[in-house]
């Protein structure tokens, strides 16, 4: 824990002004009059960046509702392939009906018709689902699905406005790099496709808790993050390893109780109760074949060979492992020990980048963690326009294959280009950001002397454990950065700690 002192003067140092350290941040601010001057309030009242960027962050979802306009009318109605065309296409007003929410089936415990049979997502999205339809006043069944939509995008925009406060405030001093995530358009697009805002709240509220050295509550919203989503339980493994690197093995311990508490906790009554509803979550991960926006879907419509679901499934998890672990020994041989944020946004990538479906969605995933991890306006509108381009790409696509004879919409090579683009995209953050943690004066959350402000206990804490003997070529590069907090301590050959 950092003594009151070193709080202190961390927290009188002054806020970074992105316009004067970011050559795309200080074009974009010609728009509202040029860079911020001298007498600019930055940092006098704590909470004016933050609520700003919330504002900001609410102002484009509400966009985002706009464009949706077209579907909310007519489009949701009058057959599929209007609401493609206009790339409006929500889940939301569908499964309103066809997961029996409009007939007051209670989900996971009533079966539904249809081969679905019960309601295939995590429970605390289940519920989240579940309290809308009970906000959902009645009417025709165009109705209520309108209303129902709206009712989410209600709560929904109350998870970003928490996701925006959230990535505004674990930099201390970098508010502002909270304005990539409120500014991101795949962000307005795609926020209310499905539910998965609920998980990112819950993550990026959890980062902030790991950010101010309270791993325990950061077990706890990771816990109740998985309860909604599956991804962010990913999260404990760069806690592990940078714990593991710093010794801080009673934190990482509160954390891990935290998530596996929390989780129980939402869980265990359906999964008593209903067992079979409680299943289908995974059950249904594991059946369901290769879909959308995979590169598994590229390989198998090139070749037009079908690849076994099962075979998808083994290669998919052993690559994930075999990444993640490549991860793991990139922490601990870097020349100094990377940022939380780095890898968690590494970790959820890798996910994203095997797995046998990619959802339109899926960029909210990464959307707060890469805003934290690679905060370079440069780099973060390159990965966005590629990943509004699959946004269109996949809508056009799917106005081809239900066009019938009219071929109207994004032939199959056109949404194969579109999968590429956005595999590419995110490859290149990834590759940026493994730069920065081998090259850590590349990193501009460190250039000014930082060491890990999303890093909670790791934030200037010592090393105990370094594979040093893989890292001896990065020692020039070492002794260039910047002093961190504290001795540095590495396993050496001997088997004995040795200061540097």
């Amino acid at each position: 824990m950092p003594s009151a002192e070193d709080t202190s003067v961390h927290q009188e140092r002054p806020v970074v002004r992105p316009t004067h350290r970011d050559e795309v941040a200080a074009a974009g601010s010609e728009l509202i009059g040029g860079r911020s001057g001298r007498w600019s309030r930055l940092g006098s009242a704590a909470l004016a960046p933050v609520g700003a960027i919330a504002l900001v962050a609410i102002g484009m979802f509400a966009l985002g509702m706009v464009q949706k306009l077209p579907c909310y009318n007519w489009a949701w109605f009058r057959g599929a392939g209007s609401q493609y065309t206009h790339a409006c296409y929500s889940d939301i007003p569908h499964l309103y009906s066809g997961r029996g929410f409009a007939d007051g089936l209670v989900p996971y415990f009533d079966r539904l018709p249809g081969d679905m049979q019960f309601l295939e997502y995590p429970v605390l999205t289940g519920v989240f689902m579940q309290v809308a339809a009970w906000l959902t006043p009645g009417g025709s069944i165009q109705e209520q699905e309108q209303a129902y939509w709206l009712v989410n995008a209600g709560m929904l925009m109350v998870c970003t406005a928490v996701i925006a406060v959230c990535v505004a405030r674990t930099h201390r001093r970098r508010p502002w790099d909270g304005l990539l995530m409120a500014l991101a358009p795949a962000f307005a697009l795609t926020a209310t496709i499905n539910w998965d805002l609920l998980a990112v709240a819950l993550t990026a509220g959890a980062m902030l808790m790991w950010s101010r050295s309270r791993p325990l509550a950061f077990g706890i919203l990771i816990g109740l993050a998985t309860a909604a989503k599956l991804y962010p339980v990913l999260l404990l493994g760069p806690a592990f390893v940078l714990c593991w690197r710093a010794g801080k093995w009673r934190e990482f311990g509160a954390a891990v109780l935290g998530a596996a508490g929390s989780w129980l906790v939402v869980n265990l009554p359906v999964m008593v109760f209903a067992p079979e509803g409680w299943k289908k979550f995974y059950t249904f991960s594991e059946e369901r074949g290769i879909d959308f926006g995979s590169f598994w879907l590229v390989i198998t419509q090139r070749t037009g060979e079908p690849i076994d679901v099962g075979t998808v499934n083994t290669v998919s998890t052993v690559t994930t492992i075999a990444l993640c672990a490549a991860i793991g020994v990139l922490t601990l041989t870097a020349p100094r020990r990377p940022r939380f944020a780095q890898l968690a946004f590494l970790v959820v990538a890798v996910f994203i980048l095997v797995n046998k479906v990619y959802s339109p969605q899926y960029v909210l995933w990464l959307i707060p963690l890469a805003a934290l991890a690679r905060p370079r306006w440069r780099d973060f509108l390159i990965w966005q326009t590629c990943e509004v381009l699959y946004f269109l790409g996949i809508w056009l696509y799917l106005a081809y294959t239900t066009s019938g004879d009219k071929h109207q919409g994004l032939p199959t090579e056109g949404y194969q280009l579109a999968i590429v683009l956005h595999l590419l995209g995110t490859l290149y953050l990834c590759a940026v950001v493994v730069r920065d943690i081998l090259t850590p004066e590349r990193d501009g959350v460190r250039r000014d002397g930082s060491d890990d402000p999303s890093g909670g206990v790791l934030d200037g804490a010592e090393d105990v454990f370094v594979l040093s003997h893989l890292v001896e070529s990065g020692a020039a590069r070492r002794n260039a950065l910047p002093a961190t907090p504290g001795p540095r301590v590495e396993w050496g050959t001997a088997g004995g700690p040795a200061a540097d």
